[in-house]
């Protein structure tokens, strides 16, 4: 008598269908969502996916790498500031300045890189390295005159609606799409890093550093590797920004609240994982804007908040304190875990 393989003769999983079906359908509402909401809830879209590109960057080498960057914000001002200041000055067309501007902040990643980990700078030292990088480069910035010091640099008007000029006035659709597909481009790049031997590679330096090295892998040049992957990123991610404000300063990319604003994303929503930044940006994207509107308009018993600049990096502190307490891998680590408690069941 023939054996059956009763595995194999069950049906696929239904569960497997439902969630290709979910994938489908939350695309095509990504597809079609600007074309249905407003003004602001589309500039609001917007922010919460550039915030997770930039997540996603940081995800890359803080995530996966296990390198807490605290100054994320040197690739992102460089990004804007490159791409700025050779349209400006130079007429480069915008999207040539994101390629500029993402190679500059990889060979400085590379430089800063290797000086911190040849030296073995780990943990806090290293997050207190990149800040001070980040720092050098805002004081920099500041009094250099080649890129107008504090006053910053104003993007010019072309006065019409281009995708070559990367400039849009009359609608801001189509930023929303270019932002879109700068994200897709990310996770589809971080699905592949999970999924690949440079993926394991980057998690077994996270996991423990000496045991990786002694099963032959190069920390160094794996770490400099991830710095350079999540520089690019975030250095277009900084393109994108001084394209859609037309404006960029010191203050508001090289600023220790870009780099907080960067890696908030990502540790709430789950480093380490696919979708951990964006889930972070959907979260802390729509509070941050609720958060400055209290703060401009207060009702009356929250009068006395009127006016104090920093309160909602005080509300950003507390949600990621407790996040840590609560749910260190994050909210999708959280759902995932629950989610297989229940599958168990």
């Amino acid at each position: 008598m023939a054996k059956v393989d009763l595995v194999n003769a069950l049906p696929a999983p239904r569960s497997t269908v439902l969630v290709l079906a979910l994938r489908g359908l939350v695309f095509v509402i990504v597809l079609v969502l600007p074309l249905v909401l407003d003004s602001y809830l589309l500039s609001l879209a917007i922010l919460i996916l550039f915030w997770g590109l930039l997540g996603q960057g940081w995800n890359i080498m803080g995530g996966y790498a296990g390198q807490f960057s605290f100054g994320h914000a040197a690739f992102y001002g460089l990004g804007a500031y490159t791409s700025t200041w050779l349209l400006v000055n130079a007429g480069v067309n915008p999207w040539i300045g994101m390629l500029a501007g993402g190679l500059v902040a990889v060979v400085f990643g590379l430089f800063t890189g290797f000086l911190t980990f040849r030296y073995g700078l780990r943990g806090p030292y290293f997050a207190l390295a990149t800040f001070a990088f980040a720092e050098m480069l805002r004081l920099i910035a500041i009094n250099w005159e080649v890129v107008n010091k504090s006053r910053g640099i104003q993007v010019p008007l072309r006065g019409t609606d281009s995708l070559l000029a990367f400039q849009f006035e009359t609608t801001k659709v189509p930023y929303y799409y270019i932002i879109l597909g700068m994200v897709l481009f990310t996770l589809a790049l971080t699905y592949w890093i999970d999924h690949s031997k440079l993926g394991y590679y980057f998690k077994a330096i996270r996991e423990n550093e000496e045991a990786a090295a002694a099963l032959g892998v190069n920390p160094l040049r794996y770490k400099l590797l991830a710095m350079s992957i999540s520089a690019f990123i975030t250095a277009m991610g900084g393109t994108f920004y001084s394209q859609y404000l037309l404006f960029i300063d010191p203050e508001i990319v090289f600023g220790p609240q870009a780099s907080v604003e960067i890696l908030l994303r990502p540790i709430i929503g789950g480093a380490g994982t696919v979708l951990g930044p964006i889930v972070g940006a959907l979260l802390l994207t729509p509070l941050s804007e609720f958060a400055r509107t209290l703060l401009r308009e207060p009702p009356g018993f929250l009068a006395l908040l009127r006016g104090h600049a920093g309160t909602d990096m005080m509300v950003f502190g507390a949600l990621l304190i407790v996040t840590i307490i609560l749910m260190p891998s994050g909210l999708v680590g959280w759902v995932a875990k629950h989610w297989n408690r229940l599958v168990k069941r």
